[in-house]
């Protein structure tokens, strides 16, 4: 997981978490977007734009469902997991 660390830790990195708005106001990684997963398609141009994408979740699953989704439509990105781990290594 250093590198994952390394690579939250570039100012190029953009965090999407891809929970309910509910849930992201509950607690998020600081700096990260919420793009709640059925909603994901609608951004995919805006997504195509971003640096190094490292997408979250509560547990990782709904990240891991936008990560596939994503690699179909050609956007690099990475599952990141839960947020808390994101936040973790990002922070530390």
């Amino acid at each position: 997981m250093a590198e994952l660390s390394e690579i939250l830790r570039s100012e190029k990195t953009v965090v999407v978490d891809v929970r309910s708005p509910q849930e992201f106001m509950g607690g998020h990684v600081a700096g990260s977007i919420n793009m709640p997963l059925n909603e994901i398609s609608r951004h995919l141009d805006e997504l195509n734009k971003m640096g190094q994408i490292v997408l979250c979740c509560a547990s990782g699953m709904r990240s891991h469902q936008a990560t596939i989704f994503l690699h179909q439509q050609g956007i690099t990105c990475i599952n990141g997991g839960s947020w808390t781990d994101v936040n973790y290594y990002k922070n530390n």
